[in-house]
């Protein structure tokens, strides 16, 4: 199944979004068909915030690196890192991914509709095989924060040629059915808490992302286990170091042929 159907199979894509070449491996040793990466835990991974373009090089060379695992790569390439559409058309022509997100945003703040439109079909015209999801990040930054506002992005995205439309921040499940409803693209949503896949599929969304959540518990996860170690707690089972050596092996042997 290619990477555009499975935004078309029974249940919404579930895709889990890495910060380094490890999350990315396990991840694909889990199952997933597909993998994303999170401009969140790419960055807090080199000890910076998370903010424009600050991700660039650690992206790039992290889906250097993983695009050789066998599952599809997508990419999150913030607002492409350039006000040139053409640059960002070059750059993801580049990456050899399955697919890229992009977002409308800039600052913090909303930016014209026609500059990430500008940059889709740029895309388009040179790597028309890559999946573009556009991001619309009306609700994440409360700004035009109404379905018929993003509806209205929505439609310029997909006339430009994107793929797929992203609105992160959009959880109240009738909101979602009224976004799906009026977006002729599959819609993707970051989790909600309280709904399972099966339910954000009824109500429209065809993918699903993690986004820095598998991070940020990982980071609470190692915690507990030195604060458990420190306190005399049980400490939890993890994958075995052979295990985990192994899966590296076999990494930089695929990556090294």
């Amino acid at each position: 199944m290619s990477f555009r159907e499975l935004h078309a199979a029974d249940q919404p894509l579930l895709l889990p979004n890495a910060w380094d070449v490890g999350s990315a491996i396990a991840f694909a040793e889990a199952g997933f068909e597909a993998v994303g990466t999170t401009s969140f835990g790419v960055n807090a991974s080199t000890g910076r915030p998370d903010s424009d373009g600050a991700s660039r090089e650690a992206t790039l060379a992290l889906v250097a690196l993983i695009t050789a695992l066998p599952v599809y790569i997508s990419a999150d390439i913030e607002d492409g890192f350039s006000d040139d559409a053409s640059e960002v058309a070059d750059l993801v022509a580049g990456l050899g991914v399955a697919g890229v997100n992009l977002e409308d945003s800039a600052g913090g703040h909303l930016v014209d509709p026609a500059i990430p439109a500008a940059k889709i079909a740029a895309i388009k015209k040179v790597a028309p095989e890559v999946f573009v999801n556009a991001r619309v990040d009306s609700y994440w930054f409360h700004e035009e924060a109404t379905v018929n506002a993003v509806r209205d992005r929505a439609k310029a995205y997909a006339d430009a040629g994107a793929d797929g439309v992203f609105v992160p921040g959009a959880a109240d499940p009738a909101t979602l059915e009224q976004l799906a409803a009026s977006i002729p693209l599959p819609l993707n949503v970051l989790v909600v808490p309280g709904l399972s896949l099966t339910e954000l599929g009824e109500l429209g969304v065809r993918r699903v992302s993690t986004g820095s959540l598998p991070y940020r518990v990982a980071i609470d996860a190692a915690v507990g286990v030195a604060t458990a170690v420190r306190d005399g707690r049980e400490v939890p089972a993890a994958t075995s170091y052979a295990e985990s050596q192994q899966r590296l092996i076999d990494f930089s042997q695929r990556t090294h042929r």
